[in-house]
């Protein structure tokens, strides 16, 4: 009996830890219908089950679990049995195009067995295939109204070929309805036929069961409310996918910011001139000049009384009720944008830009929940500048009213913990199920190490420091078989780093991240290092928090090991000491961890993943910070890194040795 047991237990580890998912935690035979493989990984039928029980409840669930356990497929097998039964969408939200197509790619496995049909939704500014309305807007909002411009005008081909030629509009529509695609694949046929991509998806969405997209689409009000008619759907017909859940507090903050710069006052009254009205120019320039003089009198940022704006009002004397004025300017905006779209212009307002923001500034003066900034700062040209903004500092103002009206939702990422801090930033509803799925991955594939004596707190960032960090760096480069990842604090330590000699001691190419790359440059630098792979490894360096350690999976040799250099806290400006006061003023003890600890180790943590995506890849994880050692950090850091961890001395050949052995026992 006991050889028995043994040979099996040595298949199961031979397979990778996978088992059979009749013998695990029993799959719902409703899920079990959509699930599309044999196997199950570790885990990954107790996070299925979680979510299936949650969902069919109508209950939320708030659940951490690691890479490697296959969230996607699980959480999609999960839903989908009870959105059919329940005539509900799917709507799944990520981050990034990459996470949106893994969606479908995942759909597709699950169309083998139950057909489904899913589609990943791009933006009209991203799906346009008309040159002409791509060299007219500069942002998806003009875009929008150069669209309509050309539409109305009748005279762009692609959308006059909807109305001629119906027939392969309502053929390629139902073939969307009834299979996954992605919008770059929709994007093809369309090209073909000289078809308008755009319109084709959004015609079809009533009538998809699931659909990948941005944040932006569900969470920002103005966009979500125009969505929902679009797809014929309540958010009570919903049942909401958060994929990297961890984004969601900072992205619905941006959504609720506004800023307005001394560049958009000047540019707002050179457009009053030129459009004859000397009122508007007036009232910019007078604003501009007494805004030069707060900003230029402080260094950096400042927090600065709301009342300021209606101060500056009082001054110029002549305007009596602000908001009606403020109204007014937005009228004269929206007429100037429509001029220029009929003169076939980029319809690009400086007065429409400036009303908004000044109407968001009123419109926010007593709330709590919001803080007004001037910063001050020195262009790329020399020239001093600035810019004043409204700063919000309550995710939960923009994520509440999503959670609180969806049938349910699936909050879902690999690093959330603490739950319960998560679940009272954004506001979840009370009954929502909190559950942490541990980690697959096998102890002997993951060496997680903290390198004690070396920190980029700044008060450390000497000469000195960097080049013995540049020191341990080359140990880890050089004891690693394939290709190694970097991700640092901040762009100002990758620079440091790179002024102390980084380049010139390592062996292996390096491949930069900087700041303000687009995403299409970062996917191809990427894919480039990727490469490097089976080709002796290279280096590829970036920051914390960005798209590539983020965004990008590294499987296999793609990334044997990551480097992490420093914690990214940010930096103590007035914004982050905000933040942390007013989680402290309704979290009393917790503003701290809530502002200012918990996002910091987030990114690093997300960042530390990197490598290990799959059970059978195997990944050192260096941290070169003594910080990540103490109980304040350790805490936060996930447990599949924290159970494993290793401190060891600054002291020359000692990292080398563990690198070099880990890897020889992966040999």
């Amino acid at each position: 009996i006991y050889s028995m047991v043994l040979f099996q237990y040595l298949i199961f580890l031979k397979k990778g830890g996978e088992v059979n998912k009749k013998k695990a935690i029993l799959i719902p035979e409703k899920v079990d219908n959509f699930f599309p493989y044999k196997t199950v990984r570790p885990n990954q039928g107790e996070f299925i089950k979680s979510v299936y029980d949650s969902v069919n409840n109508k209950r939320s669930i708030l659940i951490e679990g690691n890479n490697g356990l296959g969230k996607t497929v699980s959480s999609l097998s999960a839903c989908l049995p009870i959105a059919i039964e329940n005539d509900l969408k799917i709507l799944y939200v990520a981050r990034t195009h990459r996470q949106h197509d893994r969606v479908i790619e995942e759909l597709r496995t699950i169309y083998k067995k139950q057909r489904v049909s899913g589609v990943s939704l791009r933006g009209r500014n991203h799906m346009c295939l008309n040159i002409v309305a791509s060299k007219k807007s500069n942002d998806s909002k003009s875009h929008m109204e150069v669209c309509e411009l050309l539409k109305s005008k009748k005279i762009c081909q692609y959308h006059l070929n909807l109305e001629q030629d119906t027939f392969d509009f309502l053929r390629l529509q139902q073939q969307i309805s009834l299979r996954p695609y992605t919008s770059s694949e929709i994007q093809d046929f369309c090209r073909k036929k000289r078809l308008c991509s755009y319109e084709l998806v959004k015609s079809s969405l009533s009538d998809i069961k699931v659909v990948a997209l941005s944040y932006l689409y569900v969470f920002d009000p103005i966009i979500r409310n125009a969505f929902l008619k679009t797809i014929e759907t309540r958010l009570n017909d919903v049942i909401l996918i958060v994929d990297e859940a961890h984004n969601l507090p900072e992205t619905a903050i941006n959504i609720s910011s506004r800023s307005l710069s001394l560049f958009v006052l000047k540019q707002a009254e050179l457009e009053a001139k030129k459009f004859g009205n000397e009122t508007i120019a007036f009232f910019a320039n007078f604003l501009r000049i007494e805004l030069e003089k707060i900003i230029f009198s402080i260094r950096g940022e400042q927090i600065i009384l709301p009342q300021i704006i209606l101060e500056i009002l009082q001054k110029l004397g002549n305007i009596e009720n602000p908001i009606a004025f403020f109204n007014n300017l937005h009228k004269v905006g929206n007429s100037i944008k429509q001029k220029l779209l009929s003169e076939g212009k980029t319809p690009r307002s400086y007065i429409h830009g400036m009303s908004e923001f000044l109407i968001n500034w009123i419109n926010t003066m007593e709330d709590d929940s919001y803080i007004n900034i001037a910063t001050s700062y020195v262009t790329r040209e020399k020239t001093q500048t600035g810019k004043l903004e409204v700063l919000a500092l309550d995710p939960s103002k923009i994520t509440y009213p999503v959670f609180s009206s969806t049938y349910s939702n699936v909050i879902m990422s690999g690093t959330l913990q603490p739950l319960e801090a998560y679940a009272l930033i954004t506001k979840l509803p009370e009954n929502t199920v909190q559950s942490f799925v541990s980690c697959p991955f096998p102890k002997e594939n993951v060496l997680p190490i903290v390198c004690l004596g070396l920190s980029t707190a700044l008060k450390k960032r000497t000469a000195t420091m960097y080049k013995t960090m540049i020191h341990r760096i080359n140990e880890v480069v050089t004891n690693t078989p394939g290709n190694i990842g970097i991700f640092v604090a901040s762009f100002d330590v990758l620079s440091s780093l790179l002024k102390e000699g980084l380049e010139k001691v390592l062996n292996k190419p390096l491949f930069q991240e900087y700041r303000g790359m687009s995403s299409k440059i970062n996917e191809k630098l990427v894919l480039d290092f990727k490469e490097y792979a089976n080709r002796g490894g290279a280096v590829y360096i970036g920051v914390q928090g960005g798209r590539t350690s983020e965004g990008v999976d590294f499987p296999g040799d793609q990334m044997n090991s990551v480097i992490i250099v420093g914690v990214p806290y940010a930096e103590p400006k007035p914004r982050v000491k905000a933040q942390i006061t007013y989680y402290e003023k309704y979290f009393p003890g917790r503003g701290q961890q809530y502002g200012y600890i918990l996002p910091a180790m987030k990114k690093a943590s997300q960042s530390a993943g990197r490598p290990i995506r799959t059970l059978k890849d195997k990944g050192a994880i260096i941290f070169l910070d003594y910080r990540f050692a103490t109980y304040y950090c350790r805490a936060f850091l996930p447990s599949w890194i924290n159970e494993r961890l290793k401190v060891l001395p600054n002291k020359d050949d000692i990292l080398s040795k563990e690198i070099q052995e880990f890897f020889k026992a992966k040999d």
